[in-house]
């Protein structure tokens, strides 16, 4: 009795070693290990509760020099640098206007000639008396584009652009970047009071040029420098430096874009222009020596 069911026992174990023995013998092969389940690593794309990863610092996202690195390093290669939004939050390119040298609303871009125009912004003042100084010293005519609050108060500047010989545009009264949303009545002011300033001061000087502030130019804007007999002046080559960017990226934009026929904008009034003067400096004798430069007719 206690025998048989060790014998039973042995006679198992026998057949299922004889079983294994016969699976392995079809492949000659043991079977492959089945590989260990592994828990998934979190995706590097989101956060443990699901989210996108926040983005990178301000500093990274912005393109600014990390703490200890050199200003700048960063900077783009191109000499025309990056394009700049103008004050009224807008993108601009350093290069406006199309071959045509029409700019928004019909105002023009170009001389209509192979000859450059240098056009000034927001004076008279501080810087005007510099800027002139130069000029004289290259032999070089331009156009002054003035604020009318500023004209009684620096008469003799103004007496000095007309007397050598530049040409007055009027660009408002008080520089309002809205000008275009304004009534009829209030646009006609802001053009009619400068040009009774500048007549004040220089009387009977054409004044055929009418700049809007910040380029933002409308139809009724542009109409009614029509009616005033001045024509809308835009620009074809802008470095924006009324931003300040420094006197090597002024001339780096200025000598790279300007071609015949170009009408470019800068500043002597607004703020520190002591870097577009500077700027002038290499600015002056590298378009002469390539171009006629010529104040804007009035006839």
């Amino acid at each position: 009795m206690t025998r048989r069911p060790a014998i039973l026992v042995l006679a198992a174990l026998t057949l299922g070693l004889a079983g294994c023995t016969a699976a392995h013998a079809g492949t000659g092969k043991p079977p492959k290990p089945k590989p260990p389940v592994v828990a998934a690593a979190p995706s590097q794309a989101a956060d443990d509760d699901g989210q996108p990863d926040p983005a990178p610092s301000s500093a990274a996202s912005s393109g600014a020099s990390p703490a200890g690195s050199p200003a700048g390093s960063q900077a783009p290669s191109d000499p025309a640098g990056p394009k700049v939004p103008d004050r009224a939050g807008k993108p601009v390119s350093h290069v406006t206007g199309g071959a045509s040298g029409h700019g928004p609303f019909g105002s023009i871009t170009t001389t209509g000639t192979a000859a450059v125009a240098l056009t000034f912004d927001d004076g008279p003042g501080p810087y005007t008396g510099q800027v002139l100084d130069l000029l004289a010293q290259y032999h070089v005519k331009a156009t002054f584009c003035v604020i009318g609050r500023q004209v009684a108060a620096n008469a003799d500047l103004i007496k000095r652009i007309v007397a050598e010989g530049h040409t007055l545009c009027d660009h408002t009264w008080d520089h309002d970047l809205n000008l275009r949303k304004r009534s009829d009545d209030q646009i006609r002011a802001e053009l009619q009071k400068t040009l009774d300033a500048i007549h004040a001061v220089v009387p009977g000087v054409p004044v055929k040029y009418f700049r809007e502030p910040g380029g933002n130019w409308g139809a009724n804007t542009v109409a009614m420098a029509t009616s005033l007999g001045m024509t809308p002046l835009h620009w074809a080559v802008d470095p924006t430096d009324w931003a300040r960017p420094g006197a090597q990226a002024i001339i780096n934009r200025v000598l790279s874009h300007t071609g015949p026929g170009s009408i470019v904008l800068v500043h002597d009034g607004g703020g520190d222009r002591s870097g577009t003067v500077a700027a002038l400096r290499t600015i002056l004798p590298n378009l002469t020596s390539r171009f006629t430069l010529i104040a804007l007719p009035t006839t």
